[in-house]
C-alpha cells in the first residue's frame, strides 16, 4: 500500500516542481513591466527568488526518492506561464488582471503544498515535512501580500488611469 502512496506522492512532487517553474516564468514576465508599481515589483522579485529555492527543495526531495523532475512538464508549464503573461500584457488593465491571477495562483500553490504534506505522510517520507512546510509558509505569506495590497493596487491603477497615464504597467 505504501508503494502506491509513494507513486502518487512522487507525481505530486513532480507537478509541484513544474508549478514552481510556471510561477517563475509568470512573475519574471510581470516584473519587467511594473514601473508604476515599485512595491509590487519588489514583492514579486522576492517571491521569484523564493520560488527558485522552492523548486530546488522539490528537486532535493525527488532526488532523495531516487527520481527527478519532468523536463516535459517543466517546459509545458513554463510555456503556459509565458503565454499567460503575454496574454495579459496586451490588455490596458494588465496590472489588475495579473494581480487577480497572482492571488488565485498563490492559493493554488498553497493547496498543492498542503496536499504534498499529506501525501508525504501517507508515503512515509517524514524528511519532507520541514521543506514542504517552509514552502507552504512562503506561499501563504505571498498570498497574504496579494490580499493586503489588492486595494492599493486597484486605487493606484484607477488614479493613473484617471490621470491619463499608462496605468496597465
Amino acid at each position: 500500500m505504501q508503494q502506491n502512496y509513494r507513486e502518487v506522492y512522487v507525481d505530486g512532487l513532480v507537478n509541484a516542481r513544474a508549478l514552481e517553474t510556471q510561477a517563475i516564468q509568470i512573475l519574471s514576465r510581470q516584473v519587467e513591466r511594473l514601473e508604476n508599481y515599485p512595491e509590487m515589483e519588489q514583492a514579486l522579485r522576492r517571491h521569484i527568488r523564493e520560488s527558485e529555492v522552492q523548486r530546488d527543495r522539490l528537486d532535493e526531495l525527488l532526488s532523495s526518492l531516487g527520481t527527478s523532475h519532468s523536463t516535459i512538464k517543466d517546459m509545458a508549464t513554463g510555456f503556459m506561464g509565458n503565454m499567460a503573461a503575454i496574454g495579459h500584457a496586451v490588455m490596458p488593465d494588465e496590472v489588475l488582471k495579473n494581480t487577480l491571477a497572482n492571488y488565485a495562483f498563490e492559493h493554488f500553490e498553497i493547496a498543492s503544498y498542503k496536499s504534498l504534506i499529506t501525501l508525504a505522510e501517507l508515503a512515509g517520507h517524514s524528511a519532507a515535512n520541514a521543506p514542504l512546510d517552509l514552502s507552504l509558509r512562503e506561499e501563504e505569506r505571498m498570498a497574504q501580500w496579494c490580499e493586503d495590497n489588492l486595494d492599493a493596487t486597484v486605487r493606484r491603477y484607477a488614479q493613473l488611469r484617471a490621470q491619463g497615464a499608462k496605468a496597465g504597467v
